[in-house]
């Protein structure tokens, strides 16, 4: 087959859960397809040294475009004017590009493909008016407007709920719409298949693809030496604000708790792009570590004795807790970190909803070498046995053959 897969950056480096999910379901996916990668690019970006060479599309298509950076005083004023001028979240204002347009536009004339995937909802404003002759599915990472109803949900500062429960109302509005465009969507959780029948009475989805890990490249730590201090991780994106809450959070709510029992205790924290509040973490805390951007997360994984999970905003699933059990590694998390993924609570993971449970729960495996030796064990078991990225790609390839229909 001949793939138009469409997205709004380039792969590599690694440093995202959503870039690890799609670059493996591609790798797999281009052993027998052709794909094309078309993506924006924003100017003065510089492609990482791999990206050209990497085996995960035969062809890629860069389309510049001038994106403001997050945090820049462009992206300030373009928020702003999003805010005051338009009725779409800024979030898909964003993205939207004249170049791409044009771009899949030429590429809908040429009625090559046999597939085209808009990969998450970004890049999905560019599609109005577009006229493939092949379906045209929405790969659904998230249910974006979760996100933005959880985070306004725990926001405590007034003015930043208000401002959020309005990204929140747009996104539910702009995702419903934008999501019917679409001759087919597929999800990444059996819950985000059901919000999208349900609250969107979405007739085209398609069903969910499940998460995957590569179980070759990540092993498990070698054995930690004993009597050293106790080592929580945190792993993910800290340029995404639900785990720049979440990490706040922790620090505030459940590692004093854990700090009273565990003095000497670590938190590390792994991720690239952490904004300033984050970084002061580790200036005003000896105790804690912040990685910022590193070039492979095994090694930082591995010195951990547990990853914690303790999200409250979020959607779609989280590959991370996938890739720390593949490393052997425990896992605490929050129903809402580990929501959607085949995991089972007390047997190759522990979920808690409250500090004082967290807590405990981090306790207990830092007190009980082997209670925490064993959930790792059956953590690894289950990853490899059920959650290879090959069967995910199966299951995406099976989804896809279920939309018949033409895009009009």
């Amino acid at each position: 087959m001949r793939i138009l897969w469409v997205k709004t950056g380039p792969l590599l480096p690694l440093d995202t859960g959503g870039k690890r999910r799609t670059h493996a379901l591609l790798t797999d996916m281009s052993k027998t397809n052709h794909v094309v990668y078309v993506s924006l690019l924003p100017e003065g970006e510089a492609l990482h040294p791999q990206e050209e060479s990497d085996a995960y599309a035969a062809e890629k298509k860069w389309i510049r475009t001038h994106t403001p950076a997050k945090g820049s005083l462009g992206f300030w004023l373009d928020l702003a004017k999003s805010t005051v001028f338009t009725t779409r979240p800024y979030a898909l204002q964003r993205y939207e590009a004249k170049k791409l347009k044009q771009k899949l536009s030429e590429l809908s004339k040429e009625q090559t493909f046999d597939l085209v995937i808009c990969d998450f909802l970004a890049p999905a404003l560019n599609f109005f008016g577009l006229k493939f002759t092949c379906p045209v599915i929405l790969f659904q990472h998230n249910i974006e407007a979760q996100i933005w109803r959880r985070l306004t949900q725990n926001q405590a500062s007034p003015v930043k709920r208000w401002y959020l429960g309005i990204q929140s109302k747009r996104m539910q509005h702009w995702e419903s719409r934008l999501s019917a465009l679409f001759d087919g969507v597929i999800t990444v959780s059996p819950e985000d298949t059901e919000i999208s029948r349900t609250e969107y009475r979405l007739t085209n989805v398609l069903g969910h693809v499940p998460t995957g890990v590569d179980v070759d490249s990540f092993q498990p730590a070698p054995p930690k030496v004993q009597g050293r201090p106790f080592v929580m991780g945190f792993l993910g994106s800290m340029d995404w604000m639900p785990n720049i809450d979440a990490t706040l959070d922790f620090v505030k709510e459940i590692l004093p708790r854990v700090r009273a029992n565990l003095p000497d205790c670590r938190f590390k924290i792994i991720g690239r792009k952490p904004p300033a509040k984050i970084r002061e973490l580790a200036v005003n805390d000896p105790g804690i570590e912040v990685t910022g951007t590193v070039e492979e997360v095994q090694s930082h994984v591995h010195e951990c004795d547990v990853i914690v999970v303790p999200l409250k905003a979020g959607g779609g699933t989280r590959i991370k807790i996938y890739e720390a059990m593949a490393m052997g590694v425990p896992v605490v998390s929050t129903t809402i970190g580990a929501e959607g993924l085949a995991v089972t609570p007390g047997e190759d993971i522990l979920i808690a909803d409250d500090a004082l449970t967290f807590a405990s729960a981090l306790l207990s495996l830092a007190q009980d070498r082997q209670f925490s030796m064993t959930l790792a064990q059956k953590a690894r078991s289950e990853v490899e046995a059920n959650h290879s990225w090959t069967k995910a790609t199966r299951c995406f390839m099976d989804l896809t053959t279920r939309c018949k229909s033409v895009s009009s």
